[in-house]
């Protein structure tokens, strides 16, 4: 792939923070970022944009435009999509090249913090970061709870980093349904470095895994038996472990549940061919083992790209993509027709008052919604 090249471009002079508070998007939104600070004001009228001025900004790295054009990319409206996907196909041939890390972990081991003393170490070595911190939805507005986050300040303000809180929109695990989308926004954009952070509950991490390259399990010393439920699991899914928090008098207690975690790691299978899971430890708050845990991820990265592990999962994981969105557009087909909609309340009651098997109503659903598509299809001739 060749690489266009970017236009100088002056640093502006007092860059705006990157920590973006994103409201939920309803269909009706016009795709560009909107204040919270006073609703009732009237808004000023932002002016479209074409898609040749997405693709040059973000190439150029207009921090407001790639800021733009996530939202477009996050937005349900139709024509938003429909340009989206423009600018994400003249987008394609300039990413790919970051190393994409996940972090997840137990609520309290520190994730924000870890991962904002990375950042920031990765920038002042030159790299330029990308956080994509995924947020809880709320069930009725579908907008992002923890919207208002500011535990990266720091790094926010960082002319190198772009933090985005997303709401989740409801997909399975807080991971936002766009998220593969925004990360080739920050590849093009020049980002190299691109790390996601998940809630870290229930299946979320399964949903990150799928997104990104080296996956980091976080946990904190003496958790006690609350770990026990997540552990197998998501230890098989981890490319690395790091016990956070290894300061003060909670040194030891840190190697010590290193030592543990290194031991039960040797009973089970690596997540990543070619490539051991390890234990380590780590400070966010005195920022010791964090570049100990950058070494580990370049090696990872070293050693996946020479045996062509990385390459595979890259595939793997578009293939998974592909049918995932075939699956999400089956289901909003299925369940916006007309004719299943007219059936479904029946079909329910009679399942949950015991007068219909499941399988039954089910097949009765699959099979009203075959037919109207057959007689749309003749109607269509």
């Amino acid at each position: 792939m060749t690489d266009k090249p970017r236009k100088n471009k002056s640093p502006d002079p007092d860059p705006p923070s990157a920590l973006h508070v994103m409201p939920g998007i309803e269909s009706s939104h016009d795709g560009m970022p909107s204040s919270s600070v006073n609703n009732n004001r009237p808004r000023a009228k932002v002016t479209p944009m074409t898609t040749e001025q997405y693709v040059d900004g973000i190439l150029n790295g207009d921090r407001t435009i790639i800021g733009r054009a996530i939202t477009l990319v996050e937005s349900n409206a139709l024509p938003h999509q429909q340009q989206a996907q423009d600018v994400l196909r003249l987008l394609l041939p300039y990413a790919g090249k970051s190393i994409r890390v996940g972090i997840t972990g137990v609520p309290g081991a520190g994730k924000s913090t870890l991962i904002e003393a990375l950042g920031c170490r990765l920038t002042e070595q030159g790299h330029k970061v990308a956080v994509m911190a995924v947020d809880p939805s709320s069930s009725l507005t579908r907008g992002s709870i923890l919207g208002d986050k500011t535990r990266m300040e720091r790094l926010s303000q960082d002319s190198n980093a772009f933090i985005r809180p997303s709401p989740s929109g409801g997909a399975l695990g807080g991971v936002t349904r766009k998220s593969r989308e925004i990360i080739i926004v920050f590849e093009a954009a020049g980002y190299d470095v691109v790390l996601v952070e998940t809630v870290g509950v229930g299946q979320s991490e399964i949903a990150v895994r799928s997104l990104v390259d080296f996956f980091l399990l976080v946990l904190i010393a003496g958790a006690g038996d609350e770990l026990q439920g997540i552990k197998r699991g998501v230890f098989e899914l981890a490319d690395a472990v790091l016990v956070n928090k290894a300061d003060g008098d909670n040194v030891q207690a840190a190697r010590f549940s290193r030592e543990e975690y290194e031991r039960a790691l040797h009973y089970l299978q690596p997540a990543t061919q070619g490539w051991l899971t390890g234990a380590y430890t780590a400070s966010a708050a005195t920022g010791e083992g964090i570049d100990d845990l950058w070494d580990v991820i370049e090696r990872f990265r070293d050693i996946t790209v020479a045996n062509g592990e990385f390459a595979r999962r890259r595939r793997e994981q578009v293939k998974d993509w592909l049918h995932g969105m075939v699956r999400e557009r089956l289901r909003e087909t299925f369940y916006s027709s007309d004719a299943v909609t007219a059936i479904l309340p029946k079909l329910e009651q009679d399942v949950m008052n015991g007068s219909l098997p499941v399988t039954r109503a089910a097949w009765q659903l699959l099979e009203t919604f075959e037919e109207a598509v057959r007689r749309n299809r003749r109607n269509e001739r």
